[in-house]
């Protein structure tokens, strides 16, 4: 049985839905990332969860408890905001054992915990700093230690490395994740941010528009989207709009046919990442001219103007002289590397 259950639940603000008839079940001890653009409704979702928006229905279960009316300083989650939300006239230690002592535990056992936690996020060594002397990622493994003291049984990490810069962030993700495998708690993050998601979880929720658009792992979802909005927020792809008329028959888009291994019939949209796609002099399945080429260290980028439209390809960057802006190019790729989804308003 799962950990966590979100059973229907939607939450409205007058004639606003922010969240429609979610359901999704969530295991004990696993990584979940609420994913999506701004408004989608992943950060109402984890309010509902956290108690601090009441869901307009549906219900939370949580270890069998429906917990859908209890109050947020009753449910024992441990909660993680993107500022932090530390005490500043309080030290380190002093903010780590805040909870505890809400909780009533004794001085011993507090001191004996904070000890612990900060142990765990490795900052024992600043127990007696204040917040304004530590770096934005001692903060935030505060903040995170603050969380795990109290032993919660569900995490609640709202953008949790929004207020980092890039190279810091990477490597609180790694640390992050690391630290979850250690302490085994149940884990909801909610990002806007792809790279991050397929980091740190084990399955990734994607919304758009208050509902949920697919639920996968984060290979899964980005070798098989589940549609145009699934292919795009996740990563870079080319897709197009167009039919196929029975199952193994190619499919057919602007008077061009391509090939996929993918079932499907009817009106589709047909997906391939940038980095399945090569250059080639012969068997070309289009033909274009690179309109601009980017360095990005390990790779290349170009965009190829063709005539279904502008395509993007991703090549490693091997050393070798390569393709330049205003050549004439061959585009080919595998039928087992192109999907196939339903498209709005199509049949499958």
């Amino acid at each position: 049985m799962s950990f966590l259950k979100l059973e229907g639940i939607s939450k409205h603000y007058g004639d606003f839905a922010a969240v429609v008839d979610t359901t999704l079940h969530i295991e004990k001890g696993e990584f979940v990332s609420l994913l999506g653009p701004s408004g989608c409704g992943k950060t109402t979702t984890l309010q509902m969860v956290a108690g601090f928006a009441q869901p307009t229905r549906g219900r939370i279960i949580l270890d069998g408890r429906d917990i859908t009316q209890v109050k947020p300083s009753q449910r024992g989650l441990g909660i993680v905001f993107q500022s932090y939300a530390l005490f500043p006239h309080m030290t380190v230690a002093d903010n780590v054992s805040f909870g505890l002592e809400m909780q009533g535990l004794p001085a011993a056992e507090r001191r004996q915990r904070v000890k612990a936690t900060l142990n765990l996020v490795h900052l024992e060594a600043l127990a007696e700093r204040y917040p304004r002397e530590l770096s934005g990622g001692q903060r935030q493994r505060v903040a995170l230690a603050r969380a795990l003291a109290i032993q919660p049984p569900v995490l609640l990490l709202d953008e949790p490395m929004g207020a980092l810069d890039a190279k810091l962030r990477e490597e609180m993700q790694i640390e992050l994740r690391a630290l979850q495998h250690r302490v085994g708690v149940t884990t909801i993050m909610v990002t806007h941010d792809q790279a991050e998601a397929m980091t740190l979880s084990d399955r990734v929720v994607l919304m758009n528009k208050g509902e949920i658009e697919q639920v996968d792992r984060p290979l899964d979802m980005y070798e098989r989207p589940s549609g145009r909005f699934s292919s795009t927020f996740l990563g870079k792809a080319n897709v197009f709009d167009g039919t196929r008329a029975q199952a193994g028959a190619m499919f057919e888009t602007q008077g061009h046919k391509l090939p996929s291994n993918d079932q499907g019939i009817g009106e589709l949209s047909y997906i391939v990442r940038p980095e399945k796609i090569n250059f080639t002099d012969q068997s070309a399945l289009l033909r274009g001219k690179v309109s601009a080429r980017v360095f990005l260290g390990n790779h290349w980028l170009y965009q190829v103007q063709t005539t279904l439209g502008m395509m993007q390809v991703t090549l490693p960057n091997n050393g070798l002289p390569q393709v330049a802006e205003g050549d004439d190019v061959g585009l080919s790729w595998q039928a087992e590397h192109a999907r196939l989804a339903p498209r709005a308003g199509g049949k499958r």
